[in-house]
């Protein structure tokens, strides 16, 4: 019997234009605590050795210091582990993994797989590798991988690839795509027994054999991916594959569309929304609101959305579909008179012509509506 952690798609080094600076490093320092997560599961788990199918590093331009606290967390995994170059960290001249920094300080259970010679992890088990030599490949490389092997005898063979599947591609004119025929044709003739794949951050099993699988991501990096936070432990045994997905991931990105805001009430369930949300400082969230609201209301929105900047990972918003219609209720009992008066009435006559500044008309309506100390 194997038993291995699968998993890919570290991504280490990775950043995101709307992080401040603390919620970077938060968000960084979350994915080096994922190799150690994932190290105590494989101990726990029992398993042989961990596979990370590609993409450990964001790129290979990744600084000296995320490269060490790789290195670093990799040391506390209890298993070999075998690294894959994939697209964004490719086995070229100027790979991280070639780099003095890694070369120095790798320890010596960490494998960066090279070729696509047969690599024996132990008795009766191999790894077929299939790293990326640049960012983008000209054929299938699994397909031209396994074509060569010949059946295996008394020995349990896991390939592991990157990249994306034919079945699962929009883009059919990709010469680098997987096909799942000829991955399954490997498997019915015993060339391999498992392909674990990387490149899709959302946990997938592909076609029907059961010993397909995309890991997915550990830590969530978009707000697309399907099933991201996940590893599989697999079993390889004369009976056939087994997995078991375990929970890794602490992050969340979470986008809502076409949140309709008309009234108090729509604003107080945006508030209880936010409110309910757990594990807040490692939340991202992705708003996009239509309706119409009165300045007023349009103001404790924006109270609303400062104090969940305050609170959460980030927060993204789009207000195109959302109409401002100023009301009369919006201006009574302001205080203004002379000057300020008249240039509440000049700023609310463009907000209600449409004007070319209508919008900047707007917002300084709101901050005099909130700087007056009015309670909303």
């Amino acid at each position: 019997m194997t038993r291995l952690l699968h998993t890919g798609d570290w991504q280490l080094g990775m950043t995101r234009h709307f992080f401040s600076e603390g919620v970077q490093e938060r968000f960084a320092q979350s994915r080096f605590d994922a190799i150690r997560e994932l190290g105590r599961i494989a101990k726990e788990k029992d398993c042989q050795f961990m596979v990370v199918c590609g993409d450990v590093f964001e790129s290979n331009l990744v600084d000296r210091k995320t490269v060490s606290r790789a290195i670093e967390a990799l040391k506390d995994v209890p298993v070999p582990v075998y690294l894959l170059p994939g697209n964004h960290d490719p086995l070229n001249a100027a790979s991280v993994y070639r780099s003095t920094t890694f070369l120095e300080r790798k320890p010596a259970h960490v494998h960066v797989i090279e070729d696509t010679n047969p690599i024996r992890v132990d008795e009766g088990i191999e790894i077929i590798g299939i790293p990326w030599a640049s960012k983008r490949p000209l054929q299938d490389l699994v397909a031209l991988a396994t074509e060569q092997l010949e059946a295996a005898v008394n020995t349990m063979r896991v390939c592991v690839a990157h990249g994306m599947v034919d079945s699962l591609s929009p883009n059919l004119d990709d010469p680098a795509l997987i096909s799942l025929r000829s991955a399954e044709t490997s498997i019915a003739q015993n060339k391999i027994h498992y392909l674990a794949l990387g490149d899709r951050h959302s946990l997938t099993e592909v076609g029907d054999s059961g010993c397909v699988w995309y890991a997915g991501t550990p830590e969530q990096t978009d707000y697309n991916e399907v099933k991201p936070g996940f590893a599989l432990v697999v079993t390889i045994n004369k009976e056939g594959v087994t997995t078991k997905e375990v929970t890794i991931g602490k992050w969340k990105f979470i986008e809502r569309e076409q949140i309709d805001l008309n009234s108090k009430e729509d604003i107080d369930a945006l508030r209880a929304w936010v409110e309910n949300l757990e594990n807040k400082e490692r939340t991202v969230v992705k708003l996009r609101f239509v309706g119409a609201l009165s300045l007023s209301l349009h103001s404790e929105l924006e109270e609303l959305i400062s104090h969940a900047q305050e609170i959460l990972g980030a927060v993204e918003t789009r207000m195109d579909n959302l109409v401002v219609v100023p009301e009369d209720a919006d201006f009574t009992d302001l205080g203004f008179s002379g000057f300020a008066s008249s240039t509440v009435e000049r700023l609310r006559s463009n907000v209600e012509n449409s004007g070319p500044d209508a919008v900047t008309s707007r917002d300084a309506l709101a901050l005099l509506v909130r700087l007056s100390g009015r309670e909303l």
